[in-house]
């Protein structure tokens, strides 16, 4: 029993350090630890699972943080992906996407992309109940994916990547700036045409 256990945790040592680690035990270390974090539904079950996460790896959530995360999108759709032993069961994919938005200093943007995660589950006509509890595990796993996935893509934002899009976001609105003052100034220097006057009959 004692040799059984020496090896057990000889074999965890040995795949934690070459940097292997058990899905949803290891630690979501983020650069970013300030985040502001809302969404079109602020209290749906996507953005307060992502919140919970985010707090549990030290990010601390609060509104006017210097970044912040913007859900801008969550659409599910389903269809039929193949029927199965008869015209009352069928096989249906479930595919969620979510739209996020990075912003920076003055809500200035500094990234926006999707993530998609895409399950299936067999509906059985025969037992309702179970194939309704099914797709809810589905939808639950699904959810449980996305916010994994944005922990991901917040993890490799490293401070110098942050700079590097905040300086590139800043020249974007500066140069944008300039051009609206150009345009001004050229509608301010364009002689404004006199109505026309028509003779009087």
């Amino acid at each position: 029993m004692i040799k059984r256990n020496l090896l057990v945790m000889g074999l965890a040592v040995m795949l934690s350090a070459c940097g292997f680690q058990l899905r949803g035990t290891g630690t979501n270390e983020l650069s970013i630890k300030e985040l502001d974090l809302s969404a079109r539904n602020q209290y749906g079950a996507t953005v307060m699972q992502l919140r919970r996460s985010l707090e549990s790896s030290g990010v601390k959530v609060y509104a006017s943080a210097p970044y912040k995360l913007v859900l801008t999108n969550e659409q599910e759709t389903q269809r039929a992906a193949s029927y199965t032993g008869g015209t009352r069961s069928a096989e249906y994919e479930l595919t969620t996407v979510l739209n996020y938005a990075l912003q920076g200093q003055n809500d200035t943007l500094l990234l926006e992309d999707k993530l998609q995660v895409q399950k299936y589950y067999v509906y059985d006509g025969n037992n309702i109940n179970g194939s309704g509890q099914e797709a809810i595990q589905v939808r639950e796993e699904i959810r449980r994916d996305l916010v994994q996935g944005m922990m991901a893509r917040l993890q490799q934002l490293t401070p110098a990547h942050l700079d590097d899009l905040q300086r590139k976001a800043n020249a974007r609105a500066e140069a944008e700036a300039r051009a609206l003052r150009e345009a001004q100034r050229v509608q301010d220097e364009t002689p404004q045409q006199s109505p026309l006057e028509i003779p009087a009959p």
